[in-house]
């Protein structure tokens, strides 16, 4: 699909009913691809769903730091038009460390920490 597609459905979404374009803040899950250990590698993945309209900004944090070799999944949707996405990094916790998944959506940010099964 071509930039004159993609404008045109910006369009036609703008001036759908109010119905259509409502707000969803977005849910969050934050965890790793296996149990948490310390000093084992593992993958720290934040999952946002249910979320519209489509402008969100995703960080994963390292004590507070932007982890910045993160990867992010295409952002993709669903037939209610809501929203979802998943940010991945490899990570090996270790104790006293803490690792967040920032989540900034119409203009409201929150963090979710992730809990180690430890």
């Amino acid at each position: 699909m071509n930039t004159r597609h993609y404008l045109t459905l910006f369009g036609l979404l703008c001036v759908l009913d109010s119905s259509v374009t409502k707000t969803l803040p977005p849910v969050v899950q934050v965890y790793s691809r296996t149990s948490g250990v310390f000093g084992k590698a593992n993958v720290l993945l934040c999952h946002v769903n249910n979320f519209h309209p489509p402008l969100i900004t995703v960080e994963l944090q390292k004590n507070g730091v932007v982890i910045q070799r993160a990867n992010q999944t295409d952002l993709l949707f669903g037939e209610d038009w809501n929203y979802h996405l998943t940010k991945y990094v490899p990570f090996t916790p270790q104790s006293g460390e803490e690792y967040t998944c920032l989540v900034t959506h119409m203009g409201t940010t929150s963090r979710f920490s992730w809990e180690p099964d430890m």
